[in-house]
């Protein structure tokens, strides 16, 4: 599509430069100068090469990516297989058992840090609770509704009170980076103080130059393939979608839910699995829509990506992606099954309008970029250092 090639190809320079403290509506009372920490070291659950990582593990990536360019030294902590990269990746063990580990392999192979960052997607690591330094949370978003999709009764439940524990309580004097203001609510709501959240936004990388939209109908979705991603709903409402749109769905991800998606397909799905960048490049510029119906998201990082190429998206208004997808204008917040399946026909059938939400989308895009996000978590750091050497100045002054 000519307008949307042009939208794309015209570009702006990133306009996101606020300290990353004014972008929660306010800032510090004290926020004292700081130099950046050198050594910087990371928990997270997976490495960006795990094969089921997703957004937390790639944000985690860039940001650890553009730190040790800036001349940091990065350390990543994770469970599962860990690959070589320009930061040091160590792995202490396998999917669950890591969480215990953490404590030990921290000690082990990185022994001291100038700030630890604990990366919380629902079990917590309790780092404050054994390392004395400073200390950063990084939150995606709370997994309150998840515990029970994912677990037993008793196990939900146990899974929700630890982590509103870890978030509210362990971190109770530390800073806490959330990547959207849906997810900075999420932790207002669980008890956490509103002048210890700051906003750190997910980028994505210039596209580079862009194909054109697919003559014939093409709809996308991407993600892991797990429960709480609804791609069965997407399937259910492709039945009644393809009467009228005609085309096709292709559906880039895997996860434990593919055969089951697969079995359940209809007419004209194709499950393309894991996928590499330049394919998905390929994918997401020749897209007509993305199709994101998941249940709950911190920020939607296939939504941003989608829209740096011209592609709007429609999603379910949650949070998260009422923070990626600007409602009427880069793409459609469905508020129910009908009213997505109304949307998803209605872009389909009218090139002008999605023509229209692809170039505000790209347009949008261009605000959010990786090297935006490591200047927003540069911030966040020394702030939390600062913090951290004024609380040891306090406590020293009253021994």
């Amino acid at each position: 599509m000519p307008q949307r090639a042009s939208a794309l190809a015209s570009g702006q320079k990133d306009s996101l430069s606020l300290p990353a403290q004014a972008l929660t509506g306010s800032l510090p009372a004290q926020a004292p100068q700081a130099p950046l920490p050198r050594r910087i070291t990371f928990l997270a659950r997976r490495d960006v090469a795990n094969r089921a990582a997703g957004g937390s593990e790639l944000l985690i990536d860039r940001i650890a990516d553009g730190l040790t360019a800036g001349g940091h030294e990065v350390t990543l902590v994770c469970g599962g297989p860990a690959a070589a990269r320009d930061y040091r990746v160590v792995s202490a063990g396998g999917d669950a058992v890591h969480f215990l580990r953490a404590r030990g392999t921290f000690a082990r192979e990185v022994g001291d840090c100038d700030l630890l960052v604990e990366v919380c997607n629902g079990m917590p690591y309790l780092a404050p609770l054994w390392h004395r330094g400073p200390t950063l949370c990084l939150v995606n978003h709370v997994h309150t509704d998840l515990w029970q999709m994912r677990y037993p009764g008793p196990a939900a439940r146990l899974g929700r009170r630890l982590e509103h524990w870890a978030l509210a309580g362990t971190h109770r004097d530390n800073l806490m980076v959330a990547v959207s203001q849906s997810t900075a609510s999420e932790l207002r709501g669980i008890g956490v103080a509103a002048d210890r959240i700051r906003i750190v936004h997910n980028g994505v990388e210039d596209p580079g130059p862009p194909l054109p939209e697919a003559k014939e109908p093409l709809f996308l979705a991407v993600g892991r393939l797990v429960e709480y991603k609804r791609i069965d709903l997407l399937l259910r409402l492709w039945e009644r979608v393809r009467p009228v749109t005609g085309g096709r769905l292709v559906i880039v991800g895997d996860g434990p839910e593919r055969e089951r998606l697969e079995a359940m397909a209809g007419p004209a799905v194709t499950f393309a699995g894991r996928v590499s960048e330049a394919e998905k490049h390929r994918l997401m510029c020749e897209a007509w829509l993305l199709l994101h119906p998941s249940l709950v998201e911190g920020w939607g990082l296939v939504v941003t990506e989608a829209a740096a190429r011209g592609t709007p998206a429609i999603g379910f208004d949650i949070p998260g992606l009422c923070d990626s997808i600007e409602g009427g204008r880069t793409g459609v917040l469905a508020r129910g099954e009908s009213s997505f399946a109304a949307a998803w026909c209605a872009l389909s059938l009218s090139t002008e309008r999605r023509a229209a939400m692809g170039r505000a989308a790209a347009q949008r895009a261009t605000r959010f970029r990786w090297t935006a996000t490591v200047r927003q978590f540069q911030d966040v750091a020394a702030e939390a250092v600062a913090r951290a050497a004024l609380r040891g100045r306090g406590r020293s002054g009253h021994g």
